[in-house]
């Protein structure tokens, strides 16, 4: 039987094709059609109201999803996870592309959004056995950091081509860069050293390990629910109040990409003090940056207060980058880790879920500057709870 790698002999390197290659393709894919979206929809006869439904369909395949993916990487193991969400993205994105009626792109958004769920919890499994605890945060960060680059520099290859061949053409960019992420991993051997080892028996049902981590799920789990829900809610919050203020959509675009870019840089770092000091010492302070950000935001008058704030959240985010991937491989037993990992997933996109329905409520009832800065309380009290429970909870590092 094959040892681990000792955390002194493990380098990330080593991994770092087989790891973070499908995900960085995966990213790509995922930002180029991301902005498309509402204009595919809008252009096929939605209402505004309707693309924004249409838009919020990837998320809903994606919660509806975890579980379920969670007990296909069980069975077929994370490698062919991967591989199988690349063709159902695949079967999804020519549905989108060839799609004549509003109906049908829904259902490919929506099966995008299953299929993201599916690759997502198969790569996070895949690294969770492949690491050392020692180095799991690191990893974890690495592995958000490369999905943000993705995400961050598909909409320009998509910009591109789109120029040349029209709004379908982000849908082919995503194609390619998905099959490529698909090939990867089918090609690649797999990650996990000691497959020889797992436990005999019948594996645990979503329900029992919901019941045997019932105490952890109310404590920390609110915790990520809440996390998720700032995080989301931050997406719309800079552009929605830069309208407010009557910036140009330049400056609001530049704004946000410079919140992306201070995002992007410090996940590496982030995730090594997060090894080394805990992961309190970069959880309370990411939530902390971010919901101090987000009231202070109503506050700003003009491009240059707003480009402050929307930087101070954008590093809160950043340094946050794996927090939630690598709680849920600390806690996740070795028997079940798939459906544990699924059942976290789900309680962090029920967070993301909710975070603009909160914003877009409380906005509707009383001002934008009022659902912002109860956001911006969200994010505190997201703080409070991870510094009250993760002392008080043993972490698994298995």
């Amino acid at each position: 039987m094959k040892k681990s790698a000792q955390p002194t002999e493990f380098s990330l390197w080593s991994i770092a094709v087989p790891a973070y290659g499908p995900s960085l393709l995966f990213g790509i894919g995922e930002g180029a059609i991301l902005p498309i979206i509402p204009l595919s929809a809008r252009d096929m006869g939605s209402s505004l109201a309707g693309a924004a439904l249409v838009v919020a369909l990837i998320g809903i395949g994606s919660l509806i999803s975890n579980i379920p993916a969670s007990l296909l990487t069980a069975k077929f193991g994370e490698r062919l996870g991967m591989v199988g969400a690349a063709v159902l993205s695949l079967i999804a994105l020519l549905l989108c592309v060839f799609a004549t009626d509003l109906w049908l792109f829904a259902i490919g958004v929506l099966l995008i959004g299953a299929a993201a769920a599916v690759f997502n919890l198969a790569r996070q499994s895949y690294l969770t056995e492949a690491v050392p605890p020692l180095m799991r945060a690191r990893a974890m960060s690495t592995l958000g950091g490369v999905g943000r680059i993705g995400l961050f520099v598909g909409p320009f290859i998509g910009a591109l081509v789109i120029h040349l061949v029209g709004l379908s053409g982000a849908y082919w960019v995503a194609a390619v860069s998905i099959a490529a992420a698909g090939a990867l991993a089918l090609w690649l051997p797999d990650l996990v050293s000691d497959r020889e080892e797992k436990i005999k028996g019948p594996a645990p049902t979503v329900g029992s390990l919901v019941a045997a981590n019932r105490s952890l799920l109310l404590s920390v789990g609110i915790g990520i629910l809440l996390v998720s829900a700032v995080r989301s809610a931050r997406q719309v919050v800079v552009p929605l109040w830069a309208d407010n203020l009557g910036l140009s959509p330049a400056a609001t675009s530049l704004i946000y990409g410079l919140s992306g870019a201070i995002d992007m840089l410090v996940f590496y770092p982030a995730g090594k003090v997060m090894d080394k000091k805990g992961r309190n010492a970069v959880a309370i302070p990411s939530m902390v940056l971010m919901g101090t950000a987000l009231i202070l935001m109503p506050l700003t008058s003009g491009a240059a207060s707003l480009l402050m704030v929307a930087l101070l959240i954008g590093f809160g985010n950043g340094i946050g980058s794996g927090l939630i991937m690598t709680l849920g491989a600390d806690y996740a037993p070795r028997h079940g880790r798939a459906q544990f990992l699924g059942i976290w997933r789900f309680m962090a996109d029920a967070g993301g879920s909710s975070g603009p329905a909160i914003l877009a409520g409380l906005t509707a009832l009383i001002t934008l500057s009022f659902g912002i800065a109860a956001t911006g309380v969200l994010g505190l009290a997201a703080a409070a709870v991870l510094a009250y429970s993760i002392p008080r909870n043993k972490v698994i590092q298995r």
